[in-house]
Order: structure tokens, then C-alpha cells, then sequence
């Protein structure tokens, strides 16, 4: 199962980006559409994506040019009337399982792209209102020319997995009896194993060696704009000690329990949703041979 918001088939042409010419025709092109949304939550109509003609973009609004679709050319639009969107609505996710594959990988990548215009008008260097460049895939500044661009967060989520088990966290406020992969933000001078080792120690109280440490699959996720790097590490034990300020509990599941909760039996867990990583990950998870479970008990072995 590929994780959700992947499998874009867009050309995202960056030839066209760079050349005026190019950009310039490609925006006359009457076939031009932009995507409709509204707080950066998409339209959607008879299950895809709604877009209307290039010429709906706000007055004054800054437009992207997404790629090419088949020859037809993609744009979306941020409004500079509009406030940065704080959070996401809850709804988003079943609208998005109306769509295509593809059509959800797109509007993942406009969403984050349009969200970091709304977020960045202003130059980190010296505070100058920027402009937006490259076809919407930059900005810059007009008074010290430093040139912006956007940004993709990387954030390790991970399943500690010991004898058979996996490791599994409940953030405050989530739906009742919703568990998912244990997940943070890399550190700068932090390696995605070291990451996994530190997230997996603060939130859990739990040692994972980095050299275990095994890469599933990533995932971007536009909520604003993060890269989910999914990785699977041995635990070194299995007692726990929570970061209350971090999560509100923490449990280990086998697999015959991941087995039930995915197909809606009884079980200790609801699973994350189908577009989180998190579902990809246990999947994976869950179809694994357990090796764990047979491998002997080190400790006992040496006595």
C-alpha cells in the first residue's frame, strides 16, 4: 500500500519555471485551469478536483504554476487577503479519499506550496516585503535580492518493534481510542537513525540503537509542509517511561492486534487513517515475518 498524498503523475515542468517566454505562454494557454479551494481545503466535484479558469485568481493574488497535466496547464493561487491557515479541518481527509491518487499527491503538493507564500511574505534577512518568483517556486527580495525558497520539514515517525511487538503513542485531544507511530521533527546536525533513537527515547522512555534503525517509506504530508520519513528500530526493552507533555499514553500491540484493529474487530486500538504514514507503516509492520518473536533472549543465553 503506498503512502497517501504519493503517486503524482504531474509534470512539474521546472523548465518552464525559469523561462519568462515560457511561463508567459503556458499562462495565456486557454486550457490554463486553477484549482479551486477554499481555505486551502479543496472543491471537490463527482470525486476530483474542481478547477476553474486561470482568470478566477484573486486581484492581486499570487499564482503557482503547478505543472502540466496531460499538456494542460495547472496553477493555484494564494490570496493576500487571506490570513495564513492555522490547522487543518477535520473533515480534509474524507474529502480526500474521494480522489484519485494522483489528484490527492497534487493537491498535496499546491497546498504546501501556496501555504508557505501565505506564511513567508516577508524576507528573513532584512524584513522587505518579497515577491514571488520562478513561477511561484521562490520569492525575493527586492531590496537585498535574497532569494527564498520553500521549505519541507523532515520528521522521522517510527515503530519501536520488541519480541513481536510494536510500540504505539495517543497524543492529547485525538479521537477516543486512536494510537499511531511515534513521530518528531529531525534536529539540525541529526541523522534520520540518531532521530529516531531521540524522538523514541524522550516521547517513550525506550532505547532504540540507531544502527538498527530501518527505512519503510516517506510521505509528504502538506499540513503545512513536512516530509514523514517512516522507519522501523529495535527496542532494547520494553519498559516505559512517558513524556506526559508530549503524549497522553503509550502501549505495545502484536501484530494479531494491529490484524483486528485494521479490520474493525475488537481490539486495544483504533489504527491512523489511511492517508497517514502511520497506516503504511503498520501495514508494513503487520505483514513481516516476526522474527523478533524467535530470536532468543540474549541475557538468558549468556547466563
Amino acid at each position: 500500500m503506498s503512502p497517501g498524498f504519493t503517486g503524482a503523475t504531474i509534470d512539474r515542468a521546472d523548465r518552464v519555471r525559469a523561462d519568462p517566454e515560457a511561463l508567459a505562454a503556458v499562462m495565456a494557454d486557454p486550457r490554463a485551469r486553477l484549482l479551486r479551494w477554499r481555505n486551502l481545503d479543496p472543491e471537490i466535484a463527482d470525486g476530483h478536483l474542481a478547477w476553474g479558469p486561470l482568470a478566477d485568481a484573486p486581484a492581486g493574488g499570487e499564482v503557482v504554476f503547478l505543472g502540466l497535466d496531460e499538456g494542460v496547464p495547472c496553477f493555484a493561487a494564494a490570496d493576500p487577503a487571506e490570513p495564513p491557515v492555522k490547522g487543518r479541518n477535520p473533515a480534509i481527509f474524507a474529502a480526500l479519499a474521494a480522489l484519485p491518487v494522483a489528484e490527492a499527491a497534487l493537491y498535496a503538493g499546491a497546498r504546501s506550496v501556496v501555504d508557505w507564500h501565505m506564511r513567508h511574505r516577508f524576507c528573513a534577512q532584512c524584513g522587505t516585503p518579497t515577491a514571488p518568483f520562478k513561477a511561484g517556486w521562490g520569492r525575493r527580495c527586492p531590496a537585498c535580492s535574497s532569494e527564498h525558497f520553500p521549505r519541507t520539514d523532515p520528521v522521522v515517525i517510527m515503530l519501536a518493534e520488541f519480541r513481536g511487538r510494536a510500540l504505539l503513542g495517543r497524543g492529547r485531544g485525538w479521537p477516543p481510542g486512536r494510537y499511531s507511530a511515534l513521530a518528531g521533527f529531525v534536529e539540525p546536525g541529526e541523522s534520520i537513525e540518531e532521530a529516531v533513537a531521540r524522538e523514541t527515547l524522550e516521547e517513550s522512555g525506550v532505547r532504540v540503537a540507531p544502527e538498527t534503525v530501518r527505512y519503510i517509506a516517506s510521505q509528504p504530508w502538506p499540513f503545512p509542509s513536512s516530509l514523514m520519513i517512516a522507519c522501523i528500530g529495535a527496542a532494547q526493552g520494553d519498559a516505559l517511561d512517558i513524556d506526559t507533555t508530549e503524549l497522553e499514553d503509550v502501549i505495545w500491540v502484536t501484530r494479531d492486534e494491529v490484524r483486528a484493529s485494521f479490520a474493525g474487530e475488537p481490539a486495544p486500538f483504533l489504527p491512523p487513517p489511511p492517508f497517514a504514514i502511520a497506516h503504511t507503516l503498520l501495514r508494513t509492520w503487520m505483514a513481516e515475518q516476526d522474527e523478533s518473536a524467535e530470536a532468543p533472549r540474549l541475557d538468558e543465553d549468556a547466563r
